[in-house]
């Protein structure tokens, strides 16, 4: 099934009456914003309590196909109706909401936001924003079409030192800026085969809304639910898709980039069930105001990762943290760990005193659970009128596509991919096949 046409069976199941999009902010009921929750388990759990936590929020829905995880949300939000599909979630409770949040595996986060999207509702859903390039497309175009306030769920994108890192740059503080090395050691790849046969479907868990619109298959206890579904190619995006998204973020916003032109990444050969344990991608980006005209990054991920390079190396023989960015510019190094801490200037091949006082940003933040609620309370307050989202859909779907075409390349390995913006196609016509998938009736 196409996309437009899943769109428009879930318009017709959900044939209820809704205000104008423009006025987004005024749904909500004596100033507060009731919300609905699709997936609460694991990180939407966490999105939930994070969302739950501004004052001016009624949870009014939860959503989820493993009852375990339905059943410890309601003990926390007793009020609220519960649900397995989040479809008839939608469809029952659409004049009783005014905001949904997604936080399900990533293969569900644009059938679910498209969805209540197109009933006029704004959206916080997880990162990555999508599964393909073209939902990332539909997702930013519905947005725009519709003026929805929308936000993706990057967290640390309004971090204080990330905010730190993004002013840094923007200063000029190292010159334009002709490289960024990032990486993660994180391993979301899987080089194994999927056992044949079946297991028994637990009690708890509907198989088939899990599965949703990826194709049918038969449960394997220990491959999908609840973890191990990033891994696989049906329904994750990679340790590319999970941390690289955060750590993409800061460098993509700072340097105001948009799509990448060329795309290689060196991995193993494809297995088409799991991602590469090991990837090193290497993008090429058209420059901007604060890069130089061949501008290049580089992404290293999975055991081992970053490869020794020049690039990396720190004063006085110190270690590189786990996770992190560097980038390069005609002036020296800015260092940035992955995370909570204060990004280092590096000239000389030495560590250089900066000035963060000009930017009024206060003192450092090193409390994760305050910080943390800033991103998803920032979102409640767009809706109600009060502030502008800082990663909407208009800025993480762009973010989202470089991240996505990334692991396109993972496909084709040392094989240089040429990405068209315009067209919004490769040159390669082999790699265009991966850009989208049926969504299966379910």
């Amino acid at each position: 099934m196409k996309r437009r046409d899943f769109l428009k069976q879930t318009a017709a199941i959900s044939s209820v009456a809704f205000l104008p999009s423009c006025a987004s902010y005024k749904f909500a009921k004596d100033g507060r914003l009731r919300t609905a929750h699709i997936g609460v388990g694991g990180m939407g759990a966490e999105d939930l309590k994070a969302i739950s936590s501004h004052p001016m929020v009624d949870v009014f829905a939860l959503c989820d196909v493993d009852a375990n995880n339905l059943a410890a949300a309601k003990a926390l939000h007793p009020t609220a109706a519960v649900f397995a599909d989040y479809r008839e979630m939608l469809h029952k409770m659409g004049k009783e909401i005014d905001a949904v949040i997604v936080s399900t595996p990533d293969h569900t986060h644009a059938p679910a936001s498209l969805m209540a999207m197109e009933m006029d509702k704004p959206v916080y859903c997880q990162k990555p924003l999508t599964h393909h390039v073209s939902e990332a497309r539909a997702m930013r175009k519905l947005a725009a079409e519709k003026n929805l306030v929308t936000q993706m769920g990057i967290q640390v994108h309004s971090f204080y030192d990330y905010k730190l890192a993004t002013l840094l740059i923007q200063s000029g503080i190292i010159g334009k800026v002709n490289t960024v090395r990032a990486w993660s050691p994180k391993n979301w790849g899987f080089d194994g085969t999927i056992p044949a046969g079946s297991d028994p479907v637990p009690a708890h868990l509907d198989w088939n809304l899990w599965l949703g619109t990826a194709k049918a298959r038969p449960y394997k206890e220990g491959y999908y639910h609840p973890g191990n579904w990033r891994k696989l190619v049906d329904f994750g995006c990679g340790t590319l898709g999970d941390m690289g998204v955060h750590i993409f973020d800061t460098p993509y916003n700072a340097l105001a980039l948009d799509v990448p032109k060329t795309i290689t990444t060196s991995c193993r050969n494809p297995n088409e069930i799991g991602f590469p344990e090991n990837n090193i991608v290497t993008y090429e980006f058209p420059g901007t105001r604060y890069t130089t005209n061949n501008f290049k990054w580089v992404w290293y991920d999975g055991p081992g990762a970053p490869d020794v390079h020049d690039d990396l190396k720190l004063p006085n023989g110190e270690a590189l943290h786990d996770q992190g960015a560097m980038f390069m510019g005609e002036k020296g190094r800015l260092y940035l760990p992955h995370f909570q801490k204060i990004p280092k200037l590096i000239v000389d091949g030495e560590y250089r005193d900066m000035d963060i006082d000009q930017f009024n940003l206060g003192e450092p933040i090193r409390d994760y659970n305050k910080e943390t609620p800033k991103h998803y309370h920032q979102f409640v307050d767009a809706c109600l009128g009060k502030d502008n989202t800082s990663a909407p859909f208009s800025y993480s779907a762009r973010l989202t596509e470089t991240i996505l075409l990334g692991v396109i390349a993972g496909r084709f390995p040392n094989q240089t991919l040429h990405w068209d913006n315009a067209a919004a196609k490769f040159e390669e016509e082999e790699a265009n096949a991966f850009l989208d998938a049926p969504y299966r009736e379910f």
